[in-house]
């Protein structure tokens, strides 16, 4: 959400940012209702100072006067009433309008129509070339006991999977060496609830827009597709001492997407699930724009130098202005090559909003002239599971069906060194 102030003084600055994100939004019709609510919350604030103004007179008055001040207050109370009803309706349809305003993306944020249009920054790592023929992550994980798809669908449905056995294991291996990597370089560990509140998710922007894509539960909670959202809720509402910030956090949570509009993408494996884990690393900073690109690139970075240590192939791109989302300032996509696809596929997201959330969450911060400031905010996947298995186990697949593991995991693996037939 952006200050209202900002808004009516860039009006052209608004227009722009949402033709470059492909987001339709009429800010002219925006001001147009914030002019009617400011007209009608002047005549209440006026009406109000009114009744204040008898009703320290009538401590005074005498019975001919009290008559008459009770009578105007009659009519001033009646009249308060309808406007007070008007600027409810009017603030609805304001409060709706400014949860549509999008953020103004950086300059650097290249034009484009889709993801199709996302510029490749930098790539890393060695394709692997086969000198046999090399299977899908399907076929490798089914062969090698290490996933069960049928049984998935038939207990879950579209999209069901069972990690198993060695599977299972390193699954669990990738969240424990993740845990160790990111704790290092200052991440401070949450286990993050999935199922939030409706106002998290209103904070963070992932409603009212993308309601169709969340699981709605009982008494008006959804299941998250990210800790983000519980993360930035922790926060909603407080001061935080600007000594303590930056706040950098690791969230672990089991994540839920519906995937609606994807249901002819990637239906089969563990490119495309419903039901997932993530590890996320957020951090809430001062406000300012410089210090949230440093930190921006700090936590891509985070990102790359896991992916490296796990020896993976893969890409950054700056994502393109159809291709960030409403409150998004600037967004990396990191991509882990696919050898089966030929292709790069997304595995992190990295962005920041400067203060887009913080505003719908109230979390401030006081700077050193003692004044509160709204601060901002990033985020950016530190791993995702078991999206992370394709990549994995299609790029260290061997000859003989095995699958090497990466060196950095074999000591959560119990010293195991590859996932091969019994």
């Amino acid at each position: 959400m952006l200050d209202i102030k900002f808004i009516r003084e860039n009006k052209g600055v608004i227009k722009k940012a949402a033709e470059k994100k492909r987001i339709e939004f009429d800010v002219e019709k925006l001001i147009e209702v914030d002019d009617q609510r400011r007209l009608i919350l002047s005549r209440v604030e006026m009406k109000r100072a009114e009744q204040n103004v008898a009703s320290n007179q009538i401590v005074n008055a005498t019975s001919e006067e009290r008559a008459k001040i009770l009578e105007k207050m009659k009519i001033l109370k009646a009249d308060l009433e309808r406007d007070e009803d008007g600027l409810k309706s009017v603030m609805k349809e304001w409060q709706l309008l400014m949860l549509l305003v999008p953020n103004i993306p950086d300059a650097s944020v290249p034009e484009g129509e889709s993801d199709q249009d996302n510029q490749e920054v930098k790539k890393w790592g060695e394709i692997p070339k086969f000198d046999f023929t090399p299977k899908n992550h399907i076929e490798i994980m089914t062969d090698l006991g290490m996933a069960d798809f049928e049984r998935g669908t038939k207990v879950a449905g579209f999209r069901g999977y069972f990690l198993k056995g060695s599977g299972a294991m390193l699954s669990f291996a990738i969240w424990r060496y993740a845990i160790d990597f990111f704790v290092s370089r200052g991440l401070d560990l949450h286990i993050a609830p999935s199922m939030v509140r409706r106002e998290p998710l209103m904070g963070t922007g992932y409603l009212p827009q993308g309601e169709d894509d969340l699981y709605k539960v009982q008494d008006d909670k959804y299941l998250a597709g990210t800790g983000e959202v519980a993360m930035m809720g922790f926060f909603q509402n407080e001061i935080i001492p600007k000594q303590d910030l930056p706040k950098k956090v690791l969230a672990f949570s089991p994540c839920f997407r519906r995937e609606i509009g994807a249901h002819s993408k990637d239906v089969k494996g563990l490119i495309r699930v419903h039901e997932f884990f993530k590890f996320e690393q957020l951090v809430i900073c001062e406000a300012s724009h410089e210090e949230s690109v440093r930190q921006h690139e700090e936590l891509t970075r985070n990102a790359e130098e896991f992916i490296e240590s796990l020896n993976i192939p893969y890409r950054r791109v700056v994502n393109c202005g159809a291709d960030i989302g409403q409150g998004q300032v600037k967004k990396y996509d990191i991509e882990l090559w696919v050898p089966l696809e030929n292709t790069y596929r997304e595995s992190h997201s990295a962005s920041y909003f400067h203060d887009f959330q913080t505003r719908r969450l109230n979390i401030r911060y006081k700077d050193e002239t003692g004044n509160t400031q709204y601060a901002h905010s990033l985020n950016n996947t530190a791993i995702a599971t078991p999206r992370v298995l394709v990549s994995l186990v299609e790029n260290f697949q061997t000859a003989d069906g095995s699958v090497k593991i990466p060196e950095v995991l074999v000591p959560y693996m119990n010293g195991l060194r590859e996932i091969r037939t019994k």
